[in-house]
């Protein structure tokens, strides 16, 4: 196929990409509220700019672009409202977006008297695509425009004394730039601007469409790193979209690569499939022990301001944040992150390993909780019953016995055709479980001791008729066994037996789960009540009613 013709790969030998680990945090800059709202719809208005740069402040970003003031009187205003209402904080840098014309950089220094300091994004686009099509300029035309933005920026420095300006060069579609040439201009940057160790100059390298797959993106950063002249005075930032699905592998490789700073919007938010998703990029790096800066323990928050002030939605699969991330329907997912919550216990320490399977972080790192963790429908297993009966209701099904309500509420969800809530499972299992009342009832139960023995004579009723009954045995319920043995009504044998507390204090409650095997095979039965001899009466009771 002609049509289609892959990325040309840089020709590059020794890589120590692959084999490097990102330890360290980069620096963060977001672009909400510049390359995220200008692929809105609608627009955000200055109010909703407002509490989005708030938004941004609170997460904790030092370094936040507000826009392209340039571009439309919106833009310019709202920058306007942020210096003169005094809404920047000391320690938040703005950044402002410009490209290399010269009236428009004049209107971007207006737009920034009165800060303390501010970056000015100057960019120019370089690839032959656009030098082609878009300019009809050649790579010496397009080069000059970058340097004479650059002297611009620099004498308009000296116009607005008070502010600390940083200059941001980015080559406008490094990704399909020729790699050298994007070098070429870049440096012819640094020679106008003249950066120091203690100033640097941003070299944004964008992948303004993502052409190839992330590891191209490693290569061009890598090569770009190795042969920049005064690395030492330059960060190079990544500034990566989405358009092949890739667009935070390419970032994560990028840092691999030697990057130092990265750019992106909140859920991705950007033209066409996206921009870099800096709290996924975030939250992967935090997930791997690095300490992030950036703060996302109330990340449902997050995304509610974002929703409210973009108009957008995030989806129920989206990492991290998505309704449905922390969520297993699928049963034996279920059984392991019932196994992995079991083994941290009620208190695990804060330092303790993360070691959950199918859970990448621990959901309440990020403001959410256990309760959705495991979701019932026809497709759950046992484990995930027993985890919701336990974490919501207290209760503790034992093992063997987990197929079994497992079984009754899958058939259960599945005549239904749809998700069942938790309160659902804990009226099926005691619907099902505690029957004290069918065939067989106890209407009173009297013990006493003799010789370390207990008998007991007990009132029943049994299909319909009111007896008594008369046993011993090593315990009130073998006495009880033994009783209705004498009365003919014994068809089984215990296998099995549990006790837990359910409550705590003056409300605690026994509940006690018992196995029998019938002539027709297993089956369970479940007790409650305040005493604990008579939860395991009564759970004898249901097994022998469900039994019939």
């Amino acid at each position: 196929m002609k049509k289609y013709q892959a990325l040309p790969r840089v020709a590059i030998s020794n890589r120590k990409w692959p084999d490097n680990t990102i330890t360290r945090e980069p620096i963060w800059c977001s672009v909400d509220l510049r390359d995220g709202n200008q692929a809105l719809a609608i627009p955000m208005n200055v109010e909703k700019k407002l509490e989005m740069f708030q938004l941004l402040v609170d997460i904790g970003f030092k370094e936040i672009e507000v826009g392209f003031p340039s571009a439309s009187k919106i833009e310019f205003d709202f920058i306007r409202q942020l210096v003169d209402r005094k809404m920047i904080p000391d320690d938040v840098t703005i950044q402002v977006l410009t490209q290399a014309r010269e009236h428009l950089i004049r209107k971007t220094f207006e737009a920034l008297k009165g800060t303390k300091q501010a970056i000015v994004h100057l960019y120019n686009s370089t690839s032959p695509l656009q030098r082609k099509i878009t300019f009809n300029m050649n790579k010496e035309q397009i080069k000059n425009l970058a340097i004479e933005g650059t002297q611009l920026v620099k004498k308009l420095v000296m116009t607005i004394p008070e502010t600390h300006i940083r200059l941001e060069y980015s080559p406008e579609s490094f990704s399909d730039t020729e790699t050298d040439y994007a070098l070429e201009v870049c440096e012819a940057v640094m020679d106008v601007w003249e950066p120091k160790e203690q100033n640097k100059i941003i070299l944004n390298l964008p992948e303004t469409v993502e052409w190839g797959p992330p590891n191209i993106h490693a290569d061009q950063v890598e090569w770009f790193a190795t042969h920049l002249k005064e690395r030492d005075k330059a960060i190079i930032s990544l500034h990566t979209h989405n358009d092949r699905g890739s667009g935070i592998a390419a970032s994560e490789l990028g840092l691999m690569a030697g990057a130092d700073r990265v750019e992106g919007t909140l859920f991705g938010n950007g033209e066409r499939t996206g921009n870099l998703d800096v709290i996924t990029l975030a939250l992967n790096l935090f997930s791997d022990g690095v300490d992030i800066s950036l703060d996302f323990h109330d990340l449902p928050r997050i995304r509610q301001s974002f929703e409210r002030c973009t108009g957008m939605y995030v989806p129920p699969r989206h990492p991290y944040a998505g309704d449905l991330v922390f969520t297993a329907f699928s049963g034996s997912h279920q059984d392991a992150i019932k196994k992995g919550m079991d083994r941290r216990g009620s208190n695990p320490s804060d330092d303790s390993l993360w070691e959950v399977p199918y859970l990448p972080i621990d959901p309440r790192d990020i403001g959410r909780d256990y309760e959705a963790i495991i979701r019932i429908n026809s497709q759950s297993g046992k484990g995930g019953v027993a985890y919701i009966l336990s974490q919501n209701f207290g209760i503790e099904i034992p093992k063997k016995m987990q197929p079994d309500i497992g079984e009754i509420v899958n058939r259960y969800s599945d005549e239904l055709g749809r998700e069942l809530e938790s309160e659902e499972v804990h009226q099926l299992f005691l619907k099902n479980y505690i029957v004290e009342d069918a065939d067989l009832s106890l209407k009173s139960f009297i013990t006493q001791t003799i010789n370390r023995t207990i008998q007991c004579q007990a009132e029943i009723e049994y299909k319909g008729k009111i007896m008594t009954v008369k046993g011993e045995g090593k315990g009130p319920i073998d006495s009880f066994v033994h009783a209705l043995g004498n009365a003919n009504l014994k068809d089984f044998k215990i296998i099995d037996f549990h006790e837990q507390s359910l409550g705590t204090g003056s409300d605690t409650e026994a509940l006690a789960y018992m196995e029998l095997q019938t002539s027709k095979g297993h089956v369970w039965g479940v007790g409650i009540d305040s005493d604990i001899s008579m939860a395991g009466l009564k759970a004898l009771i249901s097994a022998i009613n469900r039994m019939n």
